[in-house]
């Protein structure tokens, strides 16, 4: 029995008939063959597997490097680290062929991506999924035998085009702090991604989940803490495991030390810049008729300095709805008939959407980033 703290959290008991009667028909859970012969999920209750089988979801949105404006250097390190050594994968069949991302060569195993929120962290990562698109743990991904699988329709990789596997990979949203099982829902979670493997697993606000551990911290939530480091370096100290941990964060300065020294890649996705920001909205412009010149558009990036991505994305929807606001019967009106977003329907907008990242706030980012980031350019 453990004694409570007073800072610590309420966490009610479980009910053991209740527990009986959730895993009671186990038995009856037949597993595919490759779970039964993996030795990383042995001791680990079928349901529990099965559970997180059937919360993976088919994503089928579609997301192009060019649908992320701006963030070069992001893109240049996803590219080094998830796309070329997938471009060129090693299964365990060929550990006697030396392949150039071996050694020193080999990509990291943790990935973090850190900054406010808006400026598309998430939006990155399912770009990835198209050259490896997922989400674990909080969210998963599944991967093909030799290589990640995708959409129907191919990514883009440069000029170098790469084919990828017919089936798309998927997403799955896991409550790790369930109480009494989180531990074995984390070593699930790892085994089937060794299972699918080339596999990403990403954990969307992964300060929650590995936040600094203190003294009023609750036992369970301690417990499922370890379990995720140390399968974190289980994956870390197996050259042959093709796993790679993506956590993205807009308080990096609440990670635990343990998990900011695993994920070795600690990416800064800053604010947009000016044609970052002009992109955003000629991305957003192009569905819609509208009478926006270049000097329009110049004038909308002189005015959105501080904007985050989201921000951009609020302050179009609201000058979308301008020209709608003045129809005087919306039941009957065509479609056709409705007239053009122009500039002023944009300087409406800015005088009701406003920044929603402060400048205290972006200065966390750069001094954590100053300490511990791999940067934001590349020279």
């Amino acid at each position: 029995m453990f004694r409570r703290s007073a800072n610590s959290r309420f966490v009610p008991p479980i009910n053991q008939d209740q527990e009986k009667n959730n895993y009671s028909s186990t038995k009856e859970t037949h597993l595919d063959p490759k779970y039964e012969m993996c030795d990383w999920l042995k001791n680990i209750d079928p349901k529990i597997i099965e559970l997180i089988e059937n919360e993976i979801m088919d994503h089928g949105q579609e997301v192009h490097w060019e649908d992320i404006a701006g963030l070069e250097f992001a893109k240049a390190t996803i590219q080094e680290i998830v796309i070329w050594p997938m471009l060129r994968p090693c299964t365990m069949r060929d550990l006697n062929f030396r392949d150039i991302f071996t050694g020193l060569r080999g990509p990291p195993k943790g990935l973090l991506l850190f900054g406010p929120p808006g400026t598309g962290k998430t939006l990155i990562v399912f770009r990835e999924k198209r050259v490896k698109k997922p989400k674990y743990g909080k969210n998963k991904p599944k991967y093909g035998k030799n290589e990640p699988k995708y959409g129907k329709n191919q990514p883009e990789c440069g000029k170098n085009e790469h084919k990828y596997g017919k089936n798309d990979p998927y997403l799955v949203r896991m409550n790790l702090n369930m109480v009494g099982e989180g531990e074995k829902m984390v070593r699930a979670l790892f085994g089937v991604a060794r299972v699918h493997q080339p596999a990403v697993i990403f954990i969307d606000e992964i300060d929650s989940l590995l936040t600094r551990r203190s003294d009023g911290e609750h036992e369970s939530s301690r417990r499922i803490k370890t379990e995720f480091l140390v399968q974190l370096d289980g994956t870390t100290c197996s050259n042959n495991d093709r796993i790679l941990v993506v956590g993205a964060t807009n308080r990096p300065q609440e990670l635990d030390e343990a998990a900011r020294r695993r994920l070795v890649k600690r990416l800064y996705i800053p604010l947009p810049e000016g044609c970052a920001r002009q992109q955003i909205v000629e991305n957003l412009m192009n569905n819609h008729a509208h009478q926006l010149t270049s000097s329009d558009y110049d004038l909308i990036r002189e005015k959105t300095n501080g904007f985050s991505g989201a921000d951009m994305a609020n302050l179009c929807r609201e000058a979308a709805l301008g020209p709608i606001r003045i129809i005087r019967d919306i039941r009957s009106i065509n479609a056709n008939e409705v007239r053009p977003i122009n500039i002023g329907d944009f300087e409406n907008a800015l005088k009701q959407i406003r920044p929603s990242v402060s400048i205290n706030d972006l200065q966390v980012y750069v001094d954590w980033n100053r300490l511990y980031g791999c940067g934001t350019s590349v020279t």
